[in-house]
């Protein structure tokens, strides 16, 4: 769905059918640690970036929101893990190194880049 800054996002939800008033942030809902979600942290949220560069279903996303000392501000703080591998991933917006070892089409777009560690001739 469309969030209230203009992203796409798979965990934002809203339902306004027939009176009703629901938007909620599915993974903040699902993480008990973080503070209450609100629509206008949708405007700093760095998951829809996530979710447009990464797109692996193998990918389980954790969001935190924690307010900052004096409350003005909200920290963002996205964990991932892969489901497939059981390990936690370092950097969501490349993925599981596992995962993307896997794909051979990578393999072309590395050499495309000259990232081949390969054969050099330097």
């Amino acid at each position: 769905m469309i969030t209230p800054a203009g992203k796409e996002c798979r965990y934002y939800y809203e339902d306004y059918f027939r009176g009703r008033d629901i938007e909620e942030c599915r993974l903040v809902k699902a993480n008990p640690e973080s503070a209450r979600w609100h629509p206008k942290d949708c405007a700093k949220c760095p998951v829809p970036a996530i979710l447009a560069a990464n797109a692996s279903l193998d990918m389980e996303l954790t969001l935190t929101i924690r307010p900052t000392l004096l409350g003005f501000r909200r920290v963002f703080e996205v964990s991932a893990f892969c489901i497939k591998h059981r390990i936690p991933i370092s950097d969501p917006f490349v993925g599981c190194e596992k995962c993307n070892a896997e794909r051979p089409g990578l393999d072309i777009f590395r050499k495309a880049l000259g990232e081949d560690t390969g054969d050099s001739n330097a």
